[in-house]
């Protein structure tokens, strides 16, 4: 399985949006501070995911929502976040 994710900064208002195929381990990550793009944001909540079956599904998924803010802004209000 390959995962779509979100993330959010407990120390700022800030969300990440990332995928992977290791859902487990790749939030460890996050939370060791090992991942650079988030670093500076951590510590984080693991807001929601979503599963898909190919890699290529989970990628183009990500990018949709990284390009698309209003797809972001869906989850969000689905999360009433």
């Amino acid at each position: 399985m390959y995962y779509v994710y979100f993330l959010k900064s407990r120390s700022s208002n800030w969300v990440y949006v990332g995928s992977t195929s290791d859902l487990q381990q790749r939030f460890s990550m996050h939370i060791a501070g090992t991942v650079k793009s988030t670093k500076p944001y951590k510590p984080f909540d693991l807001l929601y995911y979503e599963a898909y079956t190919t890699l290529a599904q989970a990628r183009s998924r990500e990018m949709a929502i990284k390009k698309n803010s209003q797809q972001k802004e869906m989850v969000l209000k689905r999360l009433k976040y």
